[in-house]
């Protein structure tokens, strides 16, 4: 099973899979800034892009799953508001231009998954004075993904330092925020569930 195919599959899985609601640490580390353009890598089902547009900022989104960037689109017109959503397997395609934001919130996968290879390249799509957002999992939480290859005990979490040691950047970058914390989410079984993700918050100088 391709890529793609497997996050079509994840989302048809019901109706929706997320909440709907945009990312905690995307709301906290964006709220003070400027908005310009942002870049939206692995949307799913478009709850951070609609909130960033609601904010003011020209968003672009991407996703591999056509499942999900169809339930996006649909979010943002009973929204109110304009996404540009593309369709990319972001280890083969990125979306061009740069961007004052680039937002990278939980860019996971349970097969063999190129994240270091996206990442750089999302640094990259950052223009000078912008910010590089990106929130990982430390840990599975209350999710599994059984009947994979590579299933859950296979998946490593980087910690917020291999991370920004992974993105191999030059010195014209400032590290805003690299920390590890908990957060409150509901399970399948509808429990409230604490697990620990980061956060790593970059500014590429002026």
């Amino acid at each position: 099973m391709s890529d793609e195919h497997a996050w079509d599959a994840r989302y048809q899985e019901s109706h929706r899979i997320w909440s709907g609601n945009p990312n905690v640490a995307l709301v906290a580390e964006v709220a003070g800034l400027k908005p310009g353009r942002a870049l939206d890598l692995g949307c799913g089902e478009g709850a951070d892009a609609v909130w960033l547009a609601r904010q003011g900022w020209q968003v672009t989104a991407a996703d591999i799953s056509g499942v999900a960037l169809e339930r996006a689109a649909e979010h943002a017109a009973e929204a109110g508001v304009t996404v540009d959503w593309q369709r990319h397997d972001l280890e083969q395609t990125f979306p061009a231009g740069e961007f004052d934001l680039v937002s990278a919130q939980f860019l996971h996968f349970w097969e063999e998954f190129d994240r270091e290879k996206i990442l750089r390249r999302a640094a990259g799509a950052v223009a000078p004075g912008g910010i590089l957002l990106i929130e990982g999992h430390m840990d599975h939480g209350p999710f599994r993904h059984q009947g994979h290859d590579h299933g859950p005990e296979q998946m490593r979490f980087p910690t917020p330092d291999e991370v920004i040691k992974g993105l191999a950047l030059s010195d014209d970058w400032e590290t805003l925020k690299a920390e590890v914390h908990p957060r409150e989410q509901k399970g399948p079984d509808g429990a409230d569930h604490t697990r620990t993700d980061s956060t790593v918050k970059l500014r590429r100088k002026a």
